[in-house]
């Protein structure tokens, strides 16, 4: 099937459409940023083992597992904006029944409706951003965009953080149920492509295609593979280090803190993503030392008690995650025709959400056999191997 081209965005649209998806989105990633810390906290509280905790942090990558490929159809034929506020309304769904209902039970179910919610307007957001320029103009819009959503995981868990500080877990999830419902009243003002709908077939859109398209394709390989090693060490750290901190009984306003350090860090490295591309002599080699700095941060984490180091730590995971993961976006944009742009996101993001949905698991059954010290330092080898074989692959 013939795809119609699409209609010639203003600059003005474009202004308006990259302003409305960052703000959207970085309210989004408050919410999520907040569950990183509130989720685990909550989870002692109710009792749960390190391998119980794991399978609860887990849940939320259940559903965007399965469903990563075929929402890049939904957001093709919809278009962006339709999905983006959909996926808030679901998130707010997510929340209140978390609130609603306590316990276990309420928290896994809102564990899975918040994972699909937020698999649902991120794939959308980042086909409304890829659709906006190419070149350096695309690596702009994605180390912006990227920086905004820096800003939502450093204000996330600092609030959450006071929140559980001033009152526990009583309100919370109904101010980032409120938060949630911004950023989908937020989503109305997209316009231009975001709003355009494109006919693509399941031969187009479906796993088959993607599956292909990954055989062939060596960007989209590359890409997929930054996500991976990236999420990997993004899973761990931020799923297990307030658990970390907890056992060492630091109150949750440091947690907040330390947490939100290495967004900080990573807002502030994107804005210059395109200079560190130049000075490192192109994208690739950015992406794998990148990814060696966040192993070293992964690695020596359970090797200190001191906040001091782990503040350090902290930077070097966010300087290398804040590199990665809009690089992997960028090289994955400009590897396809924006017909199979969509569904070859959805594709990352389904790696993106396999990987976060493994690795607490692994990390809790390493943690129950030889603590946090094995744990952390096995992640980061782990993240060092893998990387020394696509380097391999990639040397090309």
């Amino acid at each position: 099937m013939n795809t119609p081209a699409p209609k010639e965005t203003t600059e003005a649209e474009a202004t308006q459409t990259f302003f409305a998806v960052c703000l959207s989105l970085t309210l989004c990633f408050v919410v999520y940023s907040m569950l990183i810390v509130v989720v685990p906290v909550y989870g002692l509280q109710l009792g749960a083992s390190p391998l119980v905790l794991g399978a609860v942090l887990s849940a939320q990558y259940l559903l965007p597992l399965a469903l990563a490929i075929p929402l890049g159809g939904v957001v093709s034929r919809f278009g962006g904006r339709a999905t983006l506020i959909t996926g808030a309304g679901l998130m707010v769904a997510g929340l209140l029944a978390m609130h609603l209902w306590p316990g276990f039970g309420g928290l896994v179910l809102g564990q899975l409706l918040v994972g699909l919610a937020h698999l649902q307007m991120v794939l959308a957001a980042q086909t409304i951003i890829a659709n906006l320029g190419t070149g350096p103009r695309l690596e702009k819009y994605f180390g912006w965009y990227s920086t905004w959503l820096s800003g939502g995981q450093v204000i996330g868990p600092l609030l959450a953080g006071l929140l559980l500080n001033a009152s526990g877990t009583a309100y919370v999830f109904l101010v980032m149920a409120a938060f949630a419902l911004v950023a989908g009243v937020v989503g109305f003002w997209l316009t231009g492509q975001a709003t355009e709908r494109i006919q693509v077939t399941r031969k187009q859109a479906g796993f088959r295609a993607q599956w292909a398209l990954m055989q062939s394709n060596r960007g989209v390989q590359l890409s997929v593979l930054v996500t991976v090693l990236g999420m990997f060490a993004l899973g761990v750290y931020g799923s297990y280090l307030p658990v970390y901190l907890e056992s060492l009984a630091i109150s949750p306003v440091i947690i907040g803190i330390l947490v939100s350090l290495r967004a900080g860090v990573s807002m502030v490295i994107r804005p210059f993503m395109a200079s560190i591309i130049q000075l490192a002599g192109g994208r690739v080699n950015t992406v794998f030392l990148s990814l060696v700095t966040v192993s070293a941060g992964i690695a020596l984490l359970g090797a200190t008690e001191q906040v001091v180091v782990m503040g350090l730590l902290a930077v070097l995971v966010g300087i290398g995650s804040g590199l990665t993961q809009p690089l992997s976006m960028v090289i994955l944009a400009e590897s396809v025709d924006r017909a199979k742009r969509s569904g070859a996101l959805g594709m990352r993001l389904m790696a993106n959400r396999a990987i976060h949905f493994l690795a607490p698991l692994m990390f809790g059954l390493l943690l129950e056999l030889g603590g946090f010290a094995l744990a952390f330092s096995a992640s980061g080898l782990a993240i060092v191997a893998t990387l020394l074989m696509g380097r391999k692959l990639f040397k090309s």
